[in-house]
């Protein structure tokens, strides 16, 4: 009797738990290849968009209560303008900061000139204004936070952040 049991056990088993149906991973509800495993129809594959880090784009600085460009920021901006042009799916955020001297109200209007000093001039040397973005933190966000005159330069910039 407990043979017989076990037998049909078996034989209901097969029946009805061996075929599971296959699901096709790579495509997704709308048919598309690639769905889920980080490849992009045509496009890249996540190991690739890693494999391109961007460039460390350098800062520019300027004068006390300033926002024009130095000869050495228009020559950084126009290095980071062909590095730019080579790498068209990256944005950049154009951060205007400011020292600490002045008041929130005015550091906020001088980082926000300073940015966009700089958004300007890179596009006049080509790079597309949707790529762009900019916004000032004043003195919100010091590189060094010493209360002189060397510190205070190393504040007043504006810093390029790729996204």
């Amino acid at each position: 009797m407990s043979f017989s049991i076990m037998a049909m056990a078996v034989v209901l088993l097969f029946a009805f738990g061996g075929c599971a149906k296959k699901v096709d991973t790579t495509k997704s509800a709308a048919g598309e290849e690639g769905a889920g495993t980080g490849m992009k129809q045509g496009g890249m594959g996540s190991e690739e968009i890693e494999a391109i880090q961007p460039k460390e784009l350098k800062d520019i600085s300027f004068d006390f209560d300033r926002f024009d460009l130095s000869p050495e920021a228009r020559a950084t901006l126009a290095d980071d303008a062909a590095w730019l042009e080579s790498n068209p799916n990256v944005k950049v955020a154009v951060e205007g900061h400011c020292d600490e001297r002045g008041t929130n109200e005015y550091n906020i209007a001088l980082g926000d000139r300073r940015a966009k000093s700089a958004y300007n001039y890179l596009i006049n040397l080509g790079i597309k204004a949707d790529r762009l973005s900019t916004i000032s933190y004043g003195e919100e966000k010091p590189q060094c936070t010493e209360h002189e005159e060397s510190c205070w330069s190393k504040n007043r910039r504006a810093h390029l952040s790729a996204k």
